[in-house]
Parts: C-alpha cells; structure tokens; sequence
C-alpha cells in the first residue's frame, strides 16, 4: 500500500501526560479510525501533525516529503476540521468561502459548489444559523474544495445526533471511494463499526495496535465479542496495567 502520511516516534511531555513513540502510517484512499478514550493523546498527536504542537522529538512526512521545510505546501494538500466553524459567527458562508479561497492557488469553484450542493448547505447562511452537524459539513467544503488529498479531523462526529453522525460516516465513505485518505479521532466506537478500514487504538499516549479492522477483530476480539467490547476490555486491561 502507498503510505500517504508517515508518522514516526512521536513523543510529547507535559507535566500530567506524556505521548510516548507514537508512529504508524496511512494508506491513500482508507478510512483510519483513531479510537481511544478522552486524554489518552489523540488531540495532542493531530496537533503534532499539523504542527500545532511541537513534538519533544519525531518525525512527520506527507506525500514522502518532511512537515519540517515544508508545512506551507503540504498544507495546500491537506484539509482539518474540528467539527465547529468558529470564524466570522456572523458573515455568510459564501463570504467565508471567499476568503478561504485567498489562501489556496488550486482552489476549484466547481468543486466548492458541487459539496454544497451534496451536503445540502445554503452559502446565504452564516454559521451561527448553523446546526453542529452542518457546521462539520461546511468545513469538509472548505477542505475539500482546495482538492485535500488527506482529511484529518478531530472528534468530527462528537455532539452529533445520530442521524447527523450517520449521514457524516456515509459521506466519509463516498469520499474514500473518490480517493481521499481520511484521518479521524473519536471515542465512539460504533463510528469505527460504520466505516473505518484501519483502526489506530490509543491508550495513556501510546498506540497500542494499527491494524485493519478485520486484524483488529481476529487478534483481539473474543467469541461472540463486539469492536465496542473488545475495546472496552482491552482499555481495562491496560488501565490496569
């Protein structure tokens, strides 16, 4: 497989927390899921990739080439969403698209119009009109309107209802099928059930397997066992540790 993203030896110490030797890899057109409950360093280790936290040590490649020298271009490749839109509350999406277009040289007006149509958002809004779900969706646009080959989002499906959560994992789907690499955190495990093809399971800041969902299965689950409780189990069993 074509490893897109390489993550390796990742460590960050904080006085209450430490990540420790995180490394693994992502595969272009795949759905990873990134499970672990909340604190075990699933925000810290996304924020060490974009290069929002500087890692104690480690390296980070996209596309085969180093984060460090050249963050500016492999951002022009890349789209993050927290799930919440928080800049201009109060100016319309179109305005916001606007300005969001300044910033990228490959942004495509055909693609913009296209996901907005898709996920059914009206660019007359502002995001204050918005739903938590239609927030999610509109930063998707935003991302994936420069042409993002990897999407990396932090707890996208967090505070969805599960209509929402449902229509958000179909449409992670659909964008796996149009070669998209998608990244994303969550403590739901029942997302990782829906479309995930990789899991990458954390606990207290190291990773504690990187498989397909189908290894995952057979090298941890018990008889009869669903994802949920295999992961549950094992979250005891390490906490316990």
């Amino acid at each position: 497989m074509n490893h897109i993203v390489e993550v390796r030896n990742l460590n960050k110490n904080y006085p209450s927390f430490q990540l420790k030797d995180v490394s693994f890899s992502l595969n272009q057109g795949r759905i990873t899921g990134f499970i672990g409950r909340n604190g075990a360093g699933k925000t810290t280790t996304i924020k060490s990739m974009l290069n929002l936290v500087h890692p104690d040590s480690g390296k980070i490649s996209y596309f085969d080439l180093p984060l460090v020298g050249h963050e500016a271009e492999i951002k022009k490749r890349i789209g993050y969403s927290t799930g919440s839109v928080s800049w201009y509350p109060r100016k319309r999406l179109s305005d916001i698209a606007t300005i969001t277009s300044s910033f990228y040289p490959n942004w495509d007006k055909e693609s913009y119009q296209k996901y907005m149509a898709q996920f059914s958002l009206d660019e007359r809004k502002t995001p204050s009109e918005l739903s938590e779900g239609m927030k999610v969706k509109f930063n998707l646009v935003l991302a994936l309107s420069h042409q993002a080959e990897v999407l990396i989002l932090d707890e996208p499906t967090s505070g969805l209802d599960p209509f929402s959560r449902e229509e958000l994992l179909d449409i992670f789907t659909s964008l796996k099928e149009e070669g998209v690499t998608l990244f994303f955190s969550t403590h739901i495990i029942t997302d990782l059930e829906k479309c995930a093809d990789d899991i990458l399971y954390i606990s207290q800041g190291r990773i504690v397997a990187e498989k397909t969902k189908e290894d995952f299965r057979s090298s941890y689950s018990k008889e009869h066992e669903s994802l949920e409780e295999t992961i549950l189990r094992m979250e005891k069993e390490n906490t316990h540790e």
